[in-house]
């Protein structure tokens, strides 16, 4: 599962779609297909927890701190697949650190990056894929987890609503997208993600439309986390043409190695910053947060308690050599 984590944001995807398409016709309106999917990726999250534990406990081949930095990669290139087993060819760096004593070492767990080339262009390869470490791990179990709570717990709380198949259909669609935001391998897939997560909760907060207060309510978070989005976007363009690539590792390990300018790092950090209030409702942008519980209560636990609100912390944890480098945290008193 380490490398074919792409399995788990596709079931919850193809349910939106099936769930639209036949939802009406179903006995239970369609809330079946969503609760058997989200099953389904709970399971499948396991067995990536379980994976990633399993070789943390049983590592690659041993990395060190000054070694040649590179990636865990299973992925196509030019439609030939290329792929390496989740042992690993190719590794992370991290910086080499020194003691008294010499050179110190402490090993390090690689990432399982699985990647594809998306499309050419002037000599520029763009790819997409998944990246698991013990982060994203540790995302997809609670995500799924706590989505197939809400998912049991609505077919009771919307029992009867006139949109009842929509409201598991944008559930699914929801959850689908923050897999995919987790479990992403660059920048442009984790902007893809953040949008859609705000796509659904414009669409959920506003479930009771005819009402002008919900109607109003998810115009405001929609206004709102635009406005973060703006700082989202330009961070990430900023990020991509100081170190010539989407991927998060090796923008990271720029950031750490002070191959990209102090200047851009902290204006890169400063509008992802903004993104992050907006999105995890914090001061001065959190105005939408109270009024988007118009929306039905189980929509309040998953996307504003549980899972969209902490994607802006875990952004910055994914590109935290961005932050740390970019503000300066390591140099404070």
């Amino acid at each position: 599962m380490l490398t074919h984590a792409w399995i788990i944001p596709l079931v919850p995807a193809l349910s939106f779609v099936l769930i639209l398409a036949f939802g009406k016709k179903l006995p239970r309106g369609g809330s079946e297909i969503g609760i058997a999917s989200v099953a389904i990726c709970f399971v499948l999250a396991l067995g990536v927890g379980a994976g990633w534990i399993g070789r943390v406990n049983n590592p690659p081949p041993l990395v060190r701190n000054g070694d040649s930095p590179a990636a865990v990669v299973a992925g196509h290139t030019s439609g030939a697949e290329a792929s390496t087993e989740a042992s690993g060819t190719q590794t992370h760096s991290s910086e080499a650190s020194s003691g008294e004593g010499g050179e110190e070492h402490e090993q390090v767990t690689p990432p399982v990056v699985r990647q594809i080339t998306w499309f050419q262009n002037q000599g520029v390869t763009i790819k997409v894929g998944t990246m698991i470490d013990g982060l994203s791990a540790l995302l997809v179990v609670v995500v799924t987890f706590i989505s197939l709570l809400v998912h049991i717990f609505s077919t009771d709380y919307v029992a009867g609503d006139r949109r009842y198949t929509h409201y598991f259909a944008f559930l699914s669609l929801f959850t689908a997208s923050m897999l995919f935001f987790v479990i992403s391998d660059n920048t442009l897939q984790m902007i893809v993600g953040w949008e859609l997560v705000g796509l659904c909760s414009f669409g959920l907060i506003g479930h009771w439309w005819e009402e002008k207060a919900n109607s109003d309510a998810a115009l405001k978070a929609f206004l709102t986390n635009r406005v973060g989005d703006i700082g989202l976007l330009c961070g990430m363009i900023i990020l991509y043409f100081a170190a010539g690539t989407f991927n998060t590792v090796t923008i990271n390990t720029m950031a750490n190695a002070g191959e990209i300018r102090h200047f851009l790092l902290l204006v890169a950090s400063l509008s992802l910053m903004t993104a992050v209030m907006s999105k995890s409702g914090q001061f001065i942008l959190h105005t939408w947060l109270p009024d988007a519980m118009a929306g039905p209560t189980p929509v309040s636990a998953l996307i504003h308690a549980a899972t969209m609100v902490v994607a802006g912390v875990f952004m910055i944890a994914r590109l935290y050599g961005v932050f740390f480098n970019g503000l300066s945290i390591g140099t404070g008193n």
